[in-house]
């Protein structure tokens, strides 16, 4: 029960990592605010969470991360009922593909709003919350694509980046104030938005032999390593930059040529 009468927002809390880390962090004991432009999507995870037992209460709110508006104004209603915030999830997150060339810049508008705007509005706001608790933690979901590139995601890399190096300066900006930031960068992960890629049983053997321990993670193996940066046991980590990738970035990528 590390988080017994906390307070945690996640966005992106209807599906996948979101979802799994709102059940983690409930199960210890936190009231947990879910946030995702998918209402019925969070609605769900809200259902999830009730049905286990011992675990903790929610809250939904309805926002789209990558407009500030709509960012503001769910920040102004979960204000009024939690006028302090403890732990702040940055999970919310899109890709879509094509080489830059042919990406649209709609396309590129949208990966960056969501996922690189959408981590700047949230701490924006959320960290005077997390002040008015005396502090907290923010742990924000980047990737290992962007700490290398990754073929034909030139704006969810470029994103993903830029999600890295402004979780190091807010990190450092906020530490006196008892406010840790850190990263986590997980692989290839198995969660709904990975149906695609399932559904191609060629492409998706080809994806697990990518990987050096032959699987993805699952959505629930991302949200522990989220819930242990956002507890205590992590007081020590400032800016870090945690991999959860069964091994992808350790592998050179030359061939195993013994089996």
């Amino acid at each position: 029960m590390r988080f017994k009468d906390k307070v945690a927002l996640v966005t992106g809390a209807g599906s996948g990592i979101g979802a799994a880390t709102a059940r983690r962090l409930a199960s210890e004991g936190a009231h947990v605010v879910l946030l995702d432009f998918n209402g019925d999507g969070a609605a769900a995870t809200a259902a999830a969470i009730a049905a286990d037992e011992g675990i903790g209460r929610t809250s939904i709110e309805t926002a789209d991360v990558s407009d500030w508006d709509s960012v503001s104004g769910a920040f102004s209603r979960i204000a009024e009922k939690h006028p302090k915030l403890d732990i702040l999830v940055n999970n919310a997150g899109m890709g879509l593909l094509g080489k830059a060339p042919d990406v649209p810049i709609a396309d590129w508008d949208r990966v960056l709003g969501v996922v690189l705007n959408g981590v700047f509005y949230c701490t924006k706001l959320g960290i005077p919350l997390l002040r008015a608790a005396g502090g907290g933690a923010i742990v924000n979901v980047a990737s290992i694509a962007g700490m290398a590139g990754e073929f034909h995601l030139p704006a969810y890399s470029a994103a993903k980046g830029g999600v890295l190096n402004f979780t190091r300066a807010v990190a450092i900006d906020h530490i006196k104030e008892g406010i840790r930031v850190n990263a986590v960068c997980p692989g290839m992960v198995d969660t709904p938005a990975a149906k695609m890629l399932k559904d191609n049983a060629p492409l998706w053997g080809r994806i697990q032999d990518s990987i050096p321990s032959g699987r993805p993670a699952q959505p629930s193996e991302i949200a522990a390593v989220i819930a242990f940066l956002a507890s205590d046991d992590a007081s020590a980590m400032v800016g870090s930059a945690v991999v959860v990738d069964n091994g992808i970035t350790a592998w050179t990528g030359s061939p195993n040529i013994l089996g």
